[in-house]
């Protein structure tokens, strides 16, 4: 796959430090347009801690992260409206259906690139449109939330474990969609458990690994 060579986030010299841990120090990379990025690790060597400082939502011990080379906690409200970010908790509204959980996401920041049903389907989840999230399983929340992704225009996709409760089927939907969204100039990056069916030459990996003082 060509890709572009706009750079859409770059990290300086990161270290996070979590009590007597050293998480990542002085880690440097960028991700360009057309990027896949899997960030890989043992549990606890600081793979959601770095999603989150590249999302904005923590802060480094050292070190400073970039959109098109502006710094992101000085252009917050920028960067904010060209990120998706999908964490451990779904975020899913209990007292609305699946369906109006979309549709309140669409009108805070989405791009109505297919109907709320359409995104519901590319989930699995036809048939729960109308039924109200609290009464949905923890999956099917997942779910909800990964559906916005076809609802979504913004270039960054930082997503944590967004396979999480998915069927094999379902991964592969997931990862064609990572696919089209590089392809149309937007980059991912996310942590996974699971092994990537993507060909190499389609994404790279970041590799973390913690040590004690």
């Amino acid at each position: 796959m060509t890709k572009d060579s706009t750079t859409l986030l770059s990290a300086q010299n990161l270290t996070c430090i979590r009590e007597d841990r050293i998480l990542f120090e002085h880690l440097s990379f960028t991700i360009n347009a057309g990027d896949i990025v899997q960030i890989e690790g043992p549990n606890g060597a600081g793979k959601t801690s770095l999603l989150r400082i590249l999302a904005g939502l923590s802060q480094p011990f050292e070190g400073e992260v970039l959109f098109t080379n502006k710094d992101i906690n000085k252009h917050r409200e920028d960067y904010v409206s060209e990120l998706t970010y999908l964490g451990h908790l779904a975020g899913v509204k209990g007292e609305m259906t699946a369906e109006e959980n979309l549709a309140f996401n669409l009108a805070l920041h989405g791009h109505e690139n297919i109907d709320s049903d359409q995104a519901l389907a590319k989930v699995n989840l036809t048939g729960f449109e109308d039924a109200l999230a609290s009464h949905l399983s923890a999956g099917q929340h997942r779910r909800i939330a990964l559906a916005k992704l076809w609802q979504t225009n913004t270039p960054v996709w930082i997503l944590d474990e967004p396979f999480t409760a998915i069927d094999k089927q379902g991964v592969a939907t997931l990862e064609k969609l990572f696919v089209e969204h590089a392809k149309r100039g937007g980059c991912v990056i996310l942590t996974t458990h699971q092994d990537l069916s993507l060909s190499d030459d389609l994404y790279s990996k970041i590799t973390l690994e913690y040590r004690y003082f």
